[in-house]
Formats: structure tokens, sequence, C-alpha cells
């Protein structure tokens, strides 16, 4: 059996969020150079060229992306040869704990949506935990905002909607949303599932890799064409007009009951703001 020091597990959280809320990945930041060199409207090629320009100097200054320092929502992929002797969740919030406060990170989460009380270190954070061979812990993390987590819709579609039900609703949501979401937007989609699954399936689609394609033919078909039929729409670059209202569009699906089609649309604003890390349990 193997394990992996609580202490690594703290500080690599901190070190993730750090990062990520100050630096860009690379990928989003050549969709984002490409968007700008095909933009047609000259408001919205403004708009990008601004986007472009607050990434590089939020990593030269080291400072954050945005103001919105977001929920950390976290994907862990655990090996089934590790063994924990302590509790896996609370060193997470621990690591997150750090690096909100030592960060100087806005603290963006209330422990209770009534009374609003904010907890003054942003946890407890969205843990999603998954089983996979070996002796390799992968964390997935994103520090997820506000703005575009409020206009992310789920919608229990009947069968007889289909594939037509499916994009109707997604292009009703990007165009309801307008420019809240601060578009451009990577768009994560689930369908299937049930009520909850549907949406674990949208969130999850967000953290794929931008420039990717679902395996599935009926997945990477919708993907090709909401893409297109998204950036048709004239939001554009925070709502502002232009062919750019989507850099990406992922979807991700699950088997279903025959009596439903549930469908979620999960949104990500331009700050797609990611990383994936992966510790190497040691023998115990």
């Amino acid at each position: 059996m193997y394990k992996i020091d609580r202490n690594l597990i703290v500080n690599t959280i901190k070190e993730m969020i750090m990062e990520t809320t100050r630096t860009l990945g690379s990928e989003v930041i050549k969709s984002l150079e490409s968007a700008f060199g095909n933009e047609k409207n000259n408001i919205a090629k403004n708009v990008l060229s601004k986007i472009i320009e607050n990434q590089r100097i939020a990593k030269e200054e080291n400072i954050p992306l945005c103001q919105d320092t977001g929920v950390c929502v976290c994907f862990i992929e655990i090996g089934r040869n590790l063994i924990f002797d302590y509790d896996l969740t609370e060193a997470i919030n621990e690591g997150v704990s750090v690096g909100y406060t030592e960060g100087f990170l806005r603290k963006s989460v209330v422990k209770h949506p009534l009374n609003r009380i904010n907890t003054k270190d942003n946890t407890p954070a969205v843990i999603h935990y998954d089983f996979i061979p070996g002796n390799k812990m992968i964390i997935h993390l994103a520090p997820k905002g506000g703005g575009s987590e409020n206009m992310s819709t789920l919608k229990m579609l009947t069968p007889a909607d289909g594939r037509e039900g499916i994009i109707n609703f997604v292009l009703e949501t990007i165009e309801n949303a307008g420019g809240k979401p601060c578009p451009p937007l990577i768009v994560g989609i689930g369908i299937g599932g049930n009520f909850e699954h549907v949406t674990y399936l949208a969130k999850k689609a967000i953290f794929r890799p931008i420039d990717d394609n679902a395996k599935i033919d009926e997945d990477r078909l919708l993907e090709v064409e909401l893409l297109e039929r998204i950036n048709k729409l004239n939001v554009g670059p925070m709502g502002l007009g232009g062919n750019t209202t989507a850099l990406a569009v992922k979807v991700n699906s699950a088997a279903c009951h025959i009596a439903s089609l549930p469908v979620a649309v999960n949104l990500q604003c331009h700050s797609a703001r990611k990383k994936e890390v992966t510790l190497i349990g040691k023998e115990a």
C-alpha cells in the first residue's frame, strides 16, 4: 500500500489556488488570441484585447485575474492502492483555507444560504471523489466564479424533445444569460443520468481540455453544431455583440431512464481558471 503525506496535499492545494486565481492556462490564452484574430466586430475585438491584456498584467503583477476568486471546486481521482490515516476532505479544506488566506484572495463562501455569514477562509470546497488504478492521486481544481455559475441551468426534457430540444434549451440559456456570465464562455453540457447526476456531468465537462473532442459520436457532433450556433447568436464578448460568444462547447453524457432526458448547462466565464496536479504515493 502507498501513502501521500498530509502536508503535501495541503501545500499542493494552497499552491494550486494561488496559481489558478492569478494565471490563465496557455491553452485558454491561445484560444482567446485565436478568437481575437477571427473576430469581425470591432467592439468585440477591443474587448478581447482587454481580456488578453488583463491576463498578462495579472501574471506579471502576481494579482488575481478577477475580483471574484470563486468557490474552490475539486475533482479528486484516488488510486486504489493509496491509504489515508487522516481525513482527506479536511486536508483539502485546510489547503483551501491557507491558499485563500495567505494569498489575500476574496473569501466568497457563506455558512448558510440564508444567514449569509461568511466563513472567512473560502471553505468548504466542493469536492468530488473517484477511484482509479494505482498509487496516484490526481487533483483537478478550479476556482469557479459566481457570475457564470448563476446563469447555469437544468431542465428535465422528455425523450420526445430529442436532439433539437437539447439544442434549443442550450441556445435559450446562452441568449438569456447575455453578458452576465462574462463571455466568451466555455459551455459545459451534461445529458442523461438523472436530476443530480446531469449537473455533475456538466460541471465535469468544463474541466476538459479546451481543444479536446468528445469520444462519443453523438456528443462530438453536438459540440460542433452548438459552438457554431452559439457564436451566431451575436451575444459576443461581455455581451456587447460579435461572433465570439463561446470558445468551446463540451458535452458529457450518461445512461438515463426511458422516460427522461435531463440536460444541464454549466457556464464558465472567459477567466477559465483550472489546474491539474498528480501526486505519487510512497510505500507505506
